[in-house]
């Protein structure tokens, strides 16, 4: 990896050289300026899916055509398990990879640990807000990305194209360690789909409902 980036360095060096003295701080900015945009284009694009509770909807058990009272329980539970606890995790677990992708190129620092460390504590607290009220989950899932954002452009070195090709070194690590975070966002997944299932169960979860929509009323008023 390390002589495939040292190559893209190179290219990199090879091609802007090509430019007068005067154009290659442009070309490097236009560049930087694609990165920023791809990064904000994403978190734009995706927040409302992590901050969702059932991020797409799915609707499995229309396909549960068992007249049969247990069969149709048992079915109505794979379809629940399927959905929730295999297709949603590894959803997330995509938002969350994309995104420590993006801390690693924009980021000063090299330290692939910290980083997915930060992203899992992210996606960790969007995760936890949404099943308490998905608003809160939609402000801290643009709010924290876009804070790493503005801390990054405030860096000095943030500005050297060329320390951002370098940082491609650090994604062996990325996908080495990656799996126990995959682990976690599905450990999470399940033990909120737990908790969320026992407060349904015992009617907890509308009564929370209603008494937010009690204080958005008086707040409203």
């Amino acid at each position: 990896m390390g002589s495939f980036t040292a190559a893209i360095i190179e290219i990199y060096n090879t091609f802007i050289s090509s430019f007068p003295a005067w154009a290659q701080n442009f070309v490097n900015l236009f560049f930087l300026m694609i990165l920023v945009f791809l990064y904000s284009f994403f978190i734009w694009k995706f927040y409302r899916f992590i901050a969702k509770k059932n991020i797409f909807g799915f609707d499995l058990n229309k396909y549960n055509k068992s007249s049969h009272p247990f069969l149709a329980k048992l079915f109505a539970g794979g379809f629940y398990f399927l959905e929730y606890i295999i297709i949603l995790p590894f959803i997330i677990f995509f938002w969350f990879t994309i995104f420590t992708f993006f801390l690693i190129l924009l980021t000063d620092s090299l330290e692939v640990g910290a980083l997915l460390t930060v992203a899992a504590i992210i996606v960790a607290v969007v995760r936890l807000s949404c099943y308490y009220k998905e608003d809160l989950a939609k402000d801290l899932a643009k709010l924290l990305p876009f804070t790493l954002l503005a801390i990054a452009l405030l860096n000095q070195n943030f500005f050297n194209f060329e320390r951002i090709l370098s940082h491609f070194s650090a994604l062996p690590s990325f996908f080495n360690k990656i799996i126990i975070y995959l682990v976690f966002i599905i450990g999470l997944e399940i033990i909120l789909r737990f908790f969320d299932f026992i407060f349904s169960l015992f009617g907890l979860e509308e009564v929370g409902e209603e008494v937010s929509e009690q204080e958005t009323n008086e707040s409203s008023s």
